[in-house]
């Protein structure tokens, strides 16, 4: 079965009919049936199925240690198709193509984006040791539901959260497969890249305290407006990020009371940050908190990424020398990575160089040049 058909499989489920973007949030309706999907191709294939102590799923055939391939299945609000189900759906795809005595396994690792609960790759994370288990079951989504309550309506023993050694010490090695989310393959002559790094990055939450009050009583010279702290601080942080060739982002917003004729009595501010490398974006950061009246607080933090130099070559050499890229988005394998398994990622091109959106795209042609290196890789390392 082709990526194609497979991604069909799954077209309307979270589908925004107005936008045509996804909204597949970790264990939200949308997302269980994309787990459901995920479980009738791993049967389909005879697999085994089942979901760890952190809520990531696995497909494993034979005993191990095994080679794992797979990505994740939910997405940021108004999402693209690709970021994410294309990794599962090239694992199920590579499968037909594989040696059926290989010990093999798919993973889709649970709130990679986090969209829901805010801490990006949180099932890697868990498993690897990377986040407290304590706090994360206290984490709460924007409707206040704790993520512990959350796994406990699907089932899942939120008291179980954390290391899982015995699971991890089982991969031999992980290949990702994922849409390049950006330009370094719109303009090039190659439908696929290998992963070289992956920039630091991190987010920050960044509260902006002033006194409420009238919009239309108060004098501007009496107002203590977090707003316009807030304004200054989004135009200062983007001429650093254009100074120091970083990236800053505030994508996401929380005022208080949110009222037209009121003057805000906190702003509420989420950073994304990330840089080249780790000094810079230490620069970055630093200049957010040197700033006074601001109370800062970091959510997620994951330093530089190199992949596995000897992996990556050999990937390089078996696909006849595809590009290397550098990636400024993160990714569970960067999390796999830093504890300490080989790991590889593969991307596919995207004309439109946009990602986490619904323009983004991956034509067939390239989706299944990324089957066929894939299924290439499963059965050659």
């Amino acid at each position: 079965m082709s990526v194609g058909e497979l991604l069909e499989q799954i077209a309307e489920v979270g589908l925004d009919p107005e936008t045509r973007g996804y909204h597949r949030f970790s264990y939200s309706g949308a997302d269980v049936q994309m787990r459901d999907w995920f479980v009738r191709q791993a049967l389909a294939r005879g697999f085994r199925t089942e979901t760890d102590r952190n809520g990531n799923l696995w497909a494993t055939r034979g005993d191990g240690p095994y080679l794992v391939t797979g990505s994740h299945l939910d997405s940021v609000p108004n999402g693209g198709a690709y970021d994410g189900p294309l990794g599962i759906a090239t694992a199920f795809a590579a499968l037909d193509l594989v040696d059926q005595q290989r010990d093999v396994a798919v993973v889709a690792f649970a709130e990679e984006e986090g969209s829901r609960f805010g801490v990006a790759c949180l099932g890697s994370r868990l498993a690897t040791g990377a986040i407290d288990p304590e706090q994360a079951r206290r984490f709460e989504d924007r409707n206040g539901v704790s993520l512990e309550d959350t796994l406990g309506a699907v089932g899942i023993d939120a008291g179980e959260l954390g290391p899982d050694p015995e699971r991890l010490d089982r991969i031999e090695s992980f290949i990702e497969v994922h849409i390049e989310q950006g330009r370094g393959l719109a303009d090039v002559d190659s439908p696929l890249a290998v992963a070289a790094s992956i920039w630091p990055h991190g987010r920050w939450r960044l509260d902006f305290n002033g006194r409420p009050d009238h919009a239309g009583t108060t004098r501007m010279d009496d107002r203590q407006d977090p707003m316009v702290a807030f304004a200054g601080m989004v135009l200062r942080l983007t001429e650093q990020a254009q100074a120091l060739a970083a990236r800053a982002t505030f994508g996401r917003v929380h005022v208080t009371p949110n009222a037209t004729n009121a003057i805000p009595s906190r702003v509420s501010a989420w950073l994304d940050a990330r840089a080249a490398t780790d000094e810079d974006l230490i620069v970055l950061i630093d200049s957010v908190s040197a700033r006074n009246g601001v109370e800062m607080s970091a959510e997620s933090l994951t330093a530089a990424v190199t992949f596995d130099p000897n992996l990556r070559d050999r990937i390089s050499a078996l696909l006849g020398g595809p590009p290397l890229l550098s990636t400024a988005a993160g990714h569970d394998a960067g999390i796999l990575s830093t504890y300490g398994i080989p790991t590889a990622m593969i991307f596919v091109r995207n004309p439109t160089g946009v990602s986490h959106s619904p323009d983004e795209y991956a034509s067939p042609e390239d989706c299944d040049a990324g089957v066929e290196a894939l299924a290439k890789l499963l059965n050659e390392l």
